[in-house]
């Protein structure tokens, strides 16, 4: 099994940075991307930004420019930078891994991001 616990999340003013950090634990093999979503009240979850095994990374329109995603492999973490936060970011953000011989999605139990004043 795979074990995701992310932290990082908390209360922002807007215009302010907070970084999520995701630790990937367990039988970890083939990681074939990670990535953020998020899910706001009322609204589906979508995706935030992803990265692939190859550093490849891909961006939501609305966080592009604001949010930087990186992994570091040899500790199984994958990061998400958010700068100039705004409050329709304010959502709980859930860390997502894909891995293994047959892909297999796991995902962490998510964490709170509120973005007010």
């Amino acid at each position: 099994q795979v074990q995701l616990v992310e932290s990082g999340g908390g209360l922002v003013q807007p215009g302010g940075s907070l970084r999520l950090s995701c630790a990937a634990s367990g039988s970890i093999f083939n990681i074939r991307g990670m990535g953020w979503h998020r899910q706001a009240p009322g609204k589906q979850r979508e995706l935030v930004a992803a990265i692939t095994s190859g550093g490849s990374t891909n961006y939501a329109d609305s966080v592009k420019g604001r949010f930087t995603i990186s992994r570091d492999n040899s500790k199984n973490t994958v990061n998400l930078q958010m700068n100039s936060l705004k409050p329709e970011d304010t959502a709980v953000y859930y860390c997502l891994i894909v891995c293994g011989t047959i892909p297999q999605n796991y995902w962490g139990q998510g964490t709170q991001v509120t973005v007010s004043s």
